[in-house]
């Protein structure tokens, strides 16, 4: 089967792009993959020239020469290396020789409108024209970022020579006849010199980027900026080189109208809201920021020669680290020597320090407290827990939600009409207006260019998902994808699993009831050597218990899990089984009837009952108590006031889970549910028409997570269970449930403000920039005031996504 590779690049243009969202022709057994319907009409027509013109770019590149400048990337794929076309054989393989800065993540960019435009280094979006940005945070501050610098000093060189350009243009209206002293032609001069380095200078990555979405046909808000300006700006030109060819129609007060100011002031108030905009989307990146800045930025690592103090970058696994009192655990790792408290609260949202001793497990970017440690560092780099939530919080932030497909079906349309509107306002005037009939359809035609927003319709859905993803993993709720985040708004269903998800995952053993002739300190320490072969929490509760008891535990062979049943392994030529009574009753365990009885007194006090056959005859049962996390009461009737229906799903038996389904008061539980069942029942309700979200911990909850629409893990769980579910609680506390629950909503809501405001703004700015209010007031929309608009429009849909960063989940 041939697979597409990574990423690879346009012939055409040199852009790097995503072979699964990309146009792609074949040409000598080889698949060259584009940007889009310009760049493959241009291959397809020469692809021998094209290729042989890429061959030069190639080895200039890689002789350190300047590229030649691209129609996607006006910084002409600086620091790329290009591939060449992809042949069968190479699919798979095309991203292995790209060099170390392809493989560096942090020199990688990416559109947040179209997260298929991927290049290293920064640029523009070919599509949309918006900056991209780094797919990964650094820890560089905002302001630091040279796109956001280099369009704050456009910015404000172009109100510098703006400012007197209104002065002198809009004099008139306030008695600043200056004209009178000057003459027309000196002043239309001034103008002129005034307006050009505003146009051509502070406006240039306008026009730029308008330039390349002609070239390449993908129209967006800057084809209409770049028409409009050049437009007002070109009629005055003339009037200033060659007044004599302008009609007369155009006339105002016997004197042919300059545009200028409006060019200048277009121009302006366009870079003040790339300034906001780029401000804007710097703070979208704070959640991931903030988890970044959580890890130290050196440890302390135990050499031959003595402790050294290295950066985190050269920490390797395996390395011994030290950890004094009131430092931040550099890395994952395991505890080797020493004791102390940790502060867990970055992972876990509690306040209450964990006590670690040797042998226990340490996460990085935790706080220790008392005591001095010794550590193994096990995680590094990447596969820390710390990065991997950056991570996964980075790319969900990137990605995209169903709602997104109206919004490019729109947009898809959206400019082309605006330009046939434009055309329509013109035609409309010229024939219909009142005199100056040319002025005015003039400046209609240039204000329904400018007033028209396609960026507030593009951006109105994945800033909201980039500012919710983030609120949430500042709470610990990490979102996998936006599909996600849009339909956990229509969970109706809860179903819960219990262990680990509404008590504390910590159960203890409380008893210990033997049959025959078998001591309780025998069994325990039998069934701690096969238990500890388990990762599941009654098997870590049956190990410690022996551990605590001063137990010598022996290694176990020919270890099984029986998946939702229990464990079975030899230790010490006995047979040991693990499990309920029903698994003991399908292996043919004797007298499992006994051990019933003694159990339903433990049970009833919600207990779980674990069963111990040795040599195939019941020798014990355990009754092991997990105690309900203080905070599962609260979440639960959060949930409630949510609307939402909790079900709990237990392979307890039925009195075990009966008790703690009365104490929460949980709608409705089901005992005795087996992995498989646990997925046919979550299949039952979506086949009923609920919408269900599943909770679990366990690699028995893995099938269920899988199923249901919204699969949530507790982050104190195994890593199957993570793997299968769409939200991940770090804290591994039910709270989280009903704060995805109520971000989804608030995110939702936002989105759906959002391209409310786009919509209604452009469906009344463009026929107001037209001159529908003409006829009743007497007005005409100033281009000047249309670009004032257009660039609010779209800082108003960040701003409003931005206020989700405060939104209260709790």
């Amino acid at each position: 089967m041939v697979t597409s590779p990574a990423t690879a690049t346009d012939p055409v243009c040199g852009m790097t792009v995503d072979p699964d969202a990309s146009r792609h022709s074949d040409h000598d057994e080889h698949s060259y993959f584009f940007c889009s319907a310009s760049c493959q009409a241009k291959f397809d027509a020469d692809p021998t020239a094209v290729l042989a013109a890429f061959e030069t770019r190639s080895r200039r590149q890689t002789d350190g020469a300047d590229s030649e400048p691209s129609c996607c990337d006006e910084h002409g794929g600086r620091g790329r290396h290009p591939e060449h076309g992809v042949s069968a054989a190479e699919h798979t393989s095309v991203e292995t020789d790209r060099g170390s800065a392809a493989a560096n993540l942090s020199t990688l960019y990416t559109c947040p409108m179209h997260p298929e435009i991927e290049q290293l280094g920064p640029g523009d979006c070919p599509i949309c024209g918006m900056d991209l940005e780094p797919k990964s945070v650094d820890m560089a501050p905002p302001a630091d970022d040279e796109p956001y610098a280099d369009m704050t000093r456009r910015f404000w060189v172009g109100v510098a020579l703006s400012v007197p350009l209104v002065v002198v243009a809009m004099g008139p209206m306030v008695g600043l006849r200056f004209a009178d002293r000057t003459g027309h032609a000196v002043l239309g001069w001034l103008q002129l010199a005034l307006a050009t380095p505003v146009v051509f200078w502070c406006g240039l990555p306008l026009l730029i980027r308008g330039a390349k979405s002609f070239r390449s046909l993908n129209l967006n808000m800057f084809s209409l900026i770049t028409v409009g300006t050049l437009a007002a700006y070109l009629f005055s030109l003339v009037v200033v080189v060659l007044p004599g060819v302008i009609p007369e129609a155009f006339y105002e007060h016997g004197v042919a109208p300059l545009y200028f100011e409006a060019a200048a002031v277009i121009v302006t108030l366009v870079l003040l809201g790339q300034v906001l905009e780029l401000r804007a989307r710097q703070q979208t990146g704070g959640a991931i920021r903030e988890l970044l800045q959580l890890a130290p930025e050196s440890a302390t690592r135990i050499t031959a020669q003595g402790d050294q103090v290295v950066s985190l970058d050269a920490v390797q696994k395996g390395d011994r680290l030290r950890v004094r009192p009131g430092e931040k655990v550099p890395v994952d790792g395991r505890v080797v020597s020493g004791a102390s408290s940790v502060d867990e609260s970055m992972l876990t949202g509690e306040p209450i320090p964990v006590q670690k001793v040797e042998g226990d497990e340490i996460t990085g970017g935790t706080l220790n407290q008392t005591g001095a440690l010794v550590m193994e560092a096990v995680g590094v780099g990447g596969d820390t827990v710390l990065n991997r939530i950056v991570q996964m919080v980075a790319d969900a932030q990137r990605s995209r939600a169903p709602i997104q497909k109206l919004v490019d079906v729109v947009a898809g349309y959206f400019v082309p009409a605006v330009i046939v509107c434009s055309i329509a306002a013109f035609i409309g005037w010229a024939a219909f207006g009142p005199e100056p009939r040319l002025a005015h359809a003039f400046v209609a035609a240039v204000a329904v260019l400018i007033i028209a927003c396609p960026c507030a319709l593009g951006l109105a859905t994945p800033m909201s998902v980039m500012v919710g993803v983030g609120r949430g993993a500042k709470e610990g709720v990490l979102i996998k994808n936006a599909e996600v985040l849009e339909t956990m708004e229509n969970i109706d269903t809860v179903v819960v699993d219990k262990t680990g998800t509404l008590t504390q995952g910590r159960p203890e053993v409380t008893a210990v009831e033997t049959f025959g002739d078998w001591q309780e300190s025998e069994v325990l320490r039998l069934a701690a050597a096969v238990e500890a072969q388990s990762e599941h929490p009654l098997a870590i509760a049956v190990v410690r218990r022996a551990k605590t008891d001063g137990l010598r535990v022996e290694e176990a062979t020919n270890f099984d899990s029986i998946t939702g049943g229990g464990v079975r392994a030899r230790v010490e030529n006995h047979d040991v089984l693990i499990g309920n009574a029903e698994l003991l009753d399908e292996q043919g365990v004797a007298e499992v009837d006994a051990g019933r009885a003694v159990a339903g007194s433990h049970q009833a006090g919600g207990a779980t009952v674990v069963f111990v056959s040795i040599d195939n005859r019941l020798a014990a049962m355990l009754a092991i108590t997990d105690p309900i996390k203080p905070s599962t009461p609260a979440a639960l009737k959060t949930l409630h006031e949510l609307g939402l229906k909790v079900i709990m799903l237990t392979g307890d038996a039925q009195p075990t889970a009966n008790a703690v389904a009365s104490q929460l008061g949980i709608d409705e539980f089901h005992a005795g549910v087996s992995p498989q069942e646990k997925h046919d029942f979550v299949r039952r309700l979506k086949n009923e028409g609920k919408t269900i979200a599943m909770c679990g911990d366990g690699i028995n909850d893995a099938p269920a997570l899988a199923e249901a629409n919204v699969g949530i893990a507790m982050g104190t769980g195994t890593g199957v269970a993570i793997e299968s579910a769409g939200v991940t609680l770090v804290g591994g506390d039910l709270r989280g449930v009903a704060a995805a629950g109520m971000l989804s909503r608030q995110t939702m809501r936002n989105i759906r403000q959002n391209l409310f405001f786009a919509f209604v703004y452009n469906a009344l700015g463009i026929p107001v920039a037209a001159g529908l209010l003409y006829p009743v007031f007497g007005l005409l929309l100033s281009p000047m005031i249309a670009a004032a608009a257009m660039s609010f429009s779209s800082v108003s849909v960040i701003a409003n996504a931005l206020r989700l960063r405060s939104a209260k989940l709790s």
